[in-house]
């Protein structure tokens, strides 16, 4: 059987490359957000088991304020381009 011309797709541009869909300033906050996890990580590692100590109150924001940056990171937009200098 015969395709019918009329109902085939038309072919559709292809996405941006992942790399290129992260902008300069997206990819830095991103990459510190992955240094505060790491870091959390690491502080946490240092943690009693009933967490009492310091470690123990300040892991989970380290943490947290990680993650965040990084979902910041890739949702951010480019910055905009500077004025013209007269």
């Amino acid at each position: 059987m015969a395709k019918n011309k009329n109902t085939m797709k038309k072919s559709a541009s292809a996405p941006p490359a992942p790399s290129a869909a992260l902008s300069p300033r997206g990819k830095m906050i991103a990459g510190a957000g992955g240094v505060l996890v790491v870091c959390g990580f690491i502080v946490l590692s240092f943690a009693d088991s009933l967490g009492r100590n310091l470690p123990a109150q300040i892991s989970p924001f380290l943490l947290i304020a990680g993650y965040a940056a990084i979902g910041l990171g890739l949702f951010l937009p480019p910055a905009p381009p500077p004025p013209p200098v007269p």
